[in-house]
C-alpha cells in the first residue's frame, strides 16, 4: 500500500510474464531466454547502479510519475519492474537448487498469491510475510538473501540465477533473431551495448535520431545527447547499416567514428573512440548438467 514492496508485486508480474509466456507456447524457449538476455544486458550497462539502490526505485511513482526524464539510466527510473524479475529467477533456481528440484517460485506463487479464492478484498503484506513464505517452501536466509540485492550499491547485475539455471550471458556481434525483430516492431537501433545509444527510426523525418544514451559510454564521452540526429558517419549519409558498418570497420584499429550531428539548428563533429565492434547480448548454456532455467520455461502437463 506504500510502494516499498513493488519489487515484489511488478517484480514477479515481469518474472511469471516472461515464464508463463514461454510455457504457454505464447513464445519459444529461445525467445524468452534472448528477451532475459536483453534485459540482463541493459542492468550490465546501467550506471545509475554506482549510486542508487534498486529498493530506492519503488519510490519513483512518488517522485517522478512517469514525467518525461534525462539520462533514465543514471537515474535508475522504475527498475522495480526488470531486475527485480532477475532477482525473483535467482530466487527460483536457489529454490530448486537446494530442495533437488523438488520445488520452486511456483510453489512460492501457489502459497502466497493463492489464497481467498474468490474474494474481492484487498490482503496487504509485509517483506516479513514474504520472507515467511518463501521460508515455509525452503528455509533460507531470505532476508538477508533479498536485503543485499535489494539495497546494494555499485555490485555487478543480478545475474546468478543465469549460472545457477545452466546459462550464461554472452555477446557476439550478431543480434538474436528475437532482437532483431523487437528492434524493427519497435523502429529503434540499439547499440546501446557498443557505443552506447539507441536510435529511434520511425520514419524518415525520425531516421538517425538519438532516443537515449547511456551515460559514461562512448557516446556519452563524444557529447552526443538525446534528441540530437546523426546526419553522417565517415562522411557517408546516415543510415543503420551505415553505422553498423562502421562499428564493425573500427574493431581492433584506434581511428575514432566520426559522426556529424545536428542538435537543433548547430552541427557538430562527434569522434567516437570505440573499438570493440558490435556487441548484442545471448544466453548460452554452461556445464553438462540439465539446466534449470530449461525447466522453468518448458510446459507443465
Amino acid at each position: 500500500m506504500q510502494n516499498s514492496l513493488l519489487w515484489v508485486y511488478e517484480g514477479q508480474t515481469q518474472y511469471w510474464g516472461q515464464v508463463l509466456a514461454a510455457r504457454s507456447g505464447l513464445r519459444t524457449r529461445q525467445q524468452a531466454l534472448d528477451q532475459l538476455a536483453i534485459t540482463a544486458a541493459h542492468y550490465e550497462v546501467q550506471k545509475g547502479r554506482r549510486w542508487r539502490t534498486l529498493q530506492d526505485t519503488t519510490n519513483d511513482e512518488i517522485i517522478n510519475p512517469r514525467r518525461p526524464q534525462s539520462w533514465s539510466d543514471w537515474q535508475r527510473f522504475e527498475d522495480y519492474y526488470d531486475e527485480s524479475a532477475l532477482i525473483w529467477l535467482d530466487v527460483d533456481t536457489l529454490i530448486r537448487e537446494r530442495s533437488k528440484g523438488a520445488r520452486s517460485l511456483d510453489d512460492f506463487a501457489r502459497a502466497f498469491f493463492g489464497i481467498h479464492d474468490g474474494s474481492f478484498t484487498v490482503v496487504t503484506y509485509t517483506i516479513d510475510d514474504v520472507v515467511k513464505s518463501l521460508n515455509a517452501i525452503e528455509p533460507n536466509d531470505w532476508s538477508s538473501f533479498l536485503r543485499q540485492r535489494l539495497d546494494a550499491i555499485a555490485k555487478p547485475a543480478p545475474l546468478d540465477g543465469f549460472k545457477r539455471g545452466g546459462y550464461k550471458l554472452v555477446y557476439t556481434d550478431t543480434p538474436s533473431d528475437y532482437q532483431a525483430v523487437t528492434e524493427e516492431q519497435r523502429k529503434r537501433v540499439d547499440l546501446l551495448n557498443s557505443i552506447g545509444i539507441e536510435i529511434d527510426a520511425k520514419d524518415a523525418g525520425m531516421d538517425g535520431t538519438i532516443s537515449q544514451v547511456i551515460w559514461d559510454s562512448p557516446a556519452f564521452k563524444a557529447k552526443l545527447i538525446e534528441g540530437a540526429q546523426i546526419l553522417a558517419i565517415n562522411g557517408i549519409a546516415y543510415s543503420a547499416d551505415v553505422l553498423k558498418d562502421a562499428i564493425r570497420e573500427a574493431h581492433g584499429n584506434q581511428k575514432p567514428i566520426e559522426l556529424i550531428v545536428k542538435t537543433g539548428d548547430r552541427f557538430m563533429v562527434a569522434n567516437l573512440d570505440y573499438h570493440d565492434g558490435p556487441r548484442y547480448p545471448h544466453l548460452v548454456r554452461e556445464g553438462a548438467e540439465p539446466a534449470s532455467l530449461d525447466n522453468i520455461l518448458s510446459s507443465r502437463p
